[in-house]
């Protein structure tokens, strides 16, 4: 297990009431340091739920439409929005992106790994599910240890949507994680997030503009 995340997050909840700590809460046997294990529910088709740089993240197989539409559902997002997917490094998004001009590689590259997310010409047959029905995707190749030993672990790039409700604001601790989705989950990553303050940055690969700023003020 790598040492940077093993310390756990379960003690930042440790000082809550004491009717609370005697209750049998649903996360203390969702939650794992196993990344086996998630990588596990996650090629069974799971729903699951893992730090990412900035947000608790929202996770599954990509290529399985069911565990896709569990997502969305939990999170009353529509499908014609598209969703993110996160990498380990670029081989894992290689069958879902065309391959990338040179320029635009360039651009990219200079970001990666790290927590910017990009819009790229989706592959031929990209699920709709993914890319909302675009000839784009969005998508990331991540530092952040726990997610990034995740995807490694599962095979595949993953799903990555915020932990929050559709235009809400996303779960940045384990309690509001648990307020959110109750037992909804199949697992979750016991680790903690990255030093970001918010979800990540996105740019339009093409032209470098960025979409959606990062956020630099913390809650």
């Amino acid at each position: 297990m790598p040492a940077t995340w093993s310390a756990g997050i379960l003690p930042a909840i440790a000082g809550k009431s004491a009717s609370m700590a005697r209750r049998k809460l649903w996360i203390d046997d969702a939650m794992t340091t196993d990344v086996q294990s998630i990588a596990a529910a996650i090629r069974a088709g799971g729903v699951i739920a893992y730090p990412t740089e900035g947000v608790w993240g929202l996770g599954c197989d990509p290529e399985n439409e069911t565990a896709v539409e569990r997502i969305l559902s939990l999170k009353g997002r529509r499908r014609e929005q598209g969703l993110v997917l996160l990498a380990a490094n670029e081989a894992q998004l290689a069958p879902f992106i065309k391959p990338l001009p040179a320029a635009m590689a360039r651009r990219i590259r200079a970001a990666w790994p790290g927590p910017v997310t990009w819009i790229v010409p989706a592959a031929d047959g990209c699920p709709d599910w993914l890319t909302g029905g675009r000839n784009t995707l969005a998508v990331r190749v991540s530092a952040h240890p726990p997610a990034r030993d995740l995807a490694l672990a599962a095979g595949t790039a993953l799903v990555s949507t915020s932990a929050n409700r559709h235009d809400e604001k996303p779960a940045r601790d384990v309690p509001s994680l648990r307020a959110l989705f109750g037992n909804a989950l199949d697992a979750v990553l016991e680790a903690p997030l990255g030093d970001a303050a918010g979800p990540s940055e996105i740019r339009n690969a093409e032209t470098g503009k960025v979409l959606r700023a990062a956020t630099t003020d913390r809650p």
